[in-house]
């Protein structure tokens, strides 16, 4: 018995998936729950286990190729016994990109069929902009079903909430999703495509004077040159887009501080042998930087915010996202309601998700929801940066290498001191640059004079 192993769906508001390595090839056999092949999305990578116990005796869709969910991505060959448990579990849905969406069962059986069958219309769905290489979908269903799926527009909760906040009409936006449905993408790519709109608007430059956009105004390598040409993985094709996504819609602004973090550095070694005894996890530094951030965000809610068109969107929970460099890209899990944690709480939750990131077994629902983020870019040896705002955010903490060096102190005194830069940049937008440098000697005044409060 053939046993279908489909692309899951990684989250509400994810539509695809890219299997970016199998860890079994055909003819491999294969236990249940074992890793099977990792995937890529929109928001998080992660290992796929086997769904059955068996043989693969198929792979349907190679490494480096993106697919919509439920689409069958191989075969596991099972024996009778192990059949029978599979058949006992819930049977995933058939995969339907090549199937039109069903409408609702009518309510009255009396309903004469039509005599004709509808006329078929055929639907191409291109590739997106950012994926040049991917082949486009073509569709063959009811005409009117296109009718009815463009006028009724189909979306998930989380892309209900993101027009919501940028203030889109969905009708506006084509659908690329199974169906019609509207994506996160779809709604990510309009925005670009009006902010692109609007700059270009004031511009005198005759249209055929303009590059093509795939054209690069300089070329990444001359004829002749040795060079060595490797595709982008799919997780850094995401974080450039959201990066540049990021700096062409907010104007970004950077701050920085000096913080003399001996008292932290102080109570750190104090407390760090006992503490891991009993937790079972190393006390670094960011715990005590994550909690100066969070009273800091309840004094300046602003910087907690977000903007929806001409619209400030307050958030009520505080949840830090926490940069973690990966060997294959960049990832930023979120820790849900920190100013619920203490020192201990937050301490373990930044080492669990951080382990999780590296082993590929976070969820997409913990990279989402972030209302403000800390980068450490100086665990590398860092000084100070300008970090990148990780939208919809309109702030982001870059935290420099903690050294000893000579300073000032009182009565002009010269002392060694334990010393770091903090860096703030933020959303020009809403945030002004006396707000950003009062949140900002906030978090100074908390590290420099920081009192344990329990846990």
């Amino acid at each position: 018995m053939k046993v279908e192993v489909i692309m899951p769906q990684m989250g509400e508001s994810i539509a695809e998936g890219t299997v970016t390595k199998w860890l079994k090839k055909p003819g491999d056999y294969v236990r249940r729950d074992e890793p099977l092949f990792e995937i890529s999305t929109d928001k998080v990578d992660a290992e796929i286990p086997s769904p059955a116990e068996g043989t693969l005796s198929e792979i349907l869709v190679p490494e480096g190729e993106t697919v919509p969910i439920q689409t069958v991505v191989a075969y596991i060959e099972t024996d009778a016994d192990v059949a029978e448990r599979a058949v006992a579990q819930p049977a995933p849905p058939p995969p339907q990109e090549h199937v039109a969406p069903q409408e609702p069962a009518r309510e009255s059986a009396s309903v004469a069929p039509p005599e004709s069958p509808s006329p078929l219309q055929e639907v191409v769905i291109p590739p997106h902009p950012w994926e040049k290489e991917k082949r486009e979908i073509r569709l063959t269903i009811p005409a009117e079903r296109v009718v009815t799926a463009r006028k009724a527009v189909r979306s998930s909760p989380v892309v209900e909430k993101l027009a919501e906040e940028y203030g889109l009409d969905l009708t506006q936006i084509e659908g690329t999703g199974r169906g019609g449905r509207v994506t996160k993408r779809d709604v990510l790519r309009y925005l670009e495509e009006r902010a692109a709109a609007e700059r270009s608007r004031p511009l005198e430059t005759p249209p055929s004077e303009m590059p093509e956009p795939e054209t690069p105004l300089y070329p990444p390598y001359l004829p002749g040159e040795r060079v060595e040409i490797v595709p982008m993985t799919v997780m850094r094709k995401k974080i450039a887009e959201h990066m540049a996504y990021s700096k062409r819609v907010a104007p970004h602004v950077t701050t920085f501080f000096e913080i003399d973090m001996t008292r932290i550095s102080r109570l750190r070694e104090h407390l760090q042998a006992d503490f891991e005894h009993r937790h079972g996890v190393k006390l670094t530094y960011l715990p005590f930087i994550i909690q100066a951030c969070v009273s800091a965000l309840k004094a300046f809610p602003i910087l907690n915010a977000s903007l929806a068109g001409d619209k400030i969107v307050y958030k009520k929970d505080i949840n830090i996202g926490i940069a973690v460099a990966l060997d294959w890209g960049l990832i930023v899990p979120v820790i849900k309601n920190a100013d619920t944690l203490s020192l201990v709480g937050l301490a373990k939750a930044v080492h669990d998700l951080a382990t999780r990131a590296r082993n590929k077994q976070l969820k997409p629902e913990e990279v989402q929801g972030g209302t403000f983020t800390i980068t450490n870019p100086g665990v590398f040896g860092s000084l100070f940066g300008t970090p990148v705002i990780h939208q919809p955010q309109v702030a982001i903490l870059g935290v420099g290498r903690i050294t000893k060096r000579p300073v000032v102190v009182e009565d002009d005194a010269i002392a060694i001191r334990a010393m770091a830069y903090f860096s703030l940049s933020f959303d020009h937008r809403l945030i002004d640059g006396a707000v950003a440098d009062q949140f900002m000697a906030h978090v100074k005044r908390t590290l420099e004079s920081f009192e344990l409060t329990g846990g």
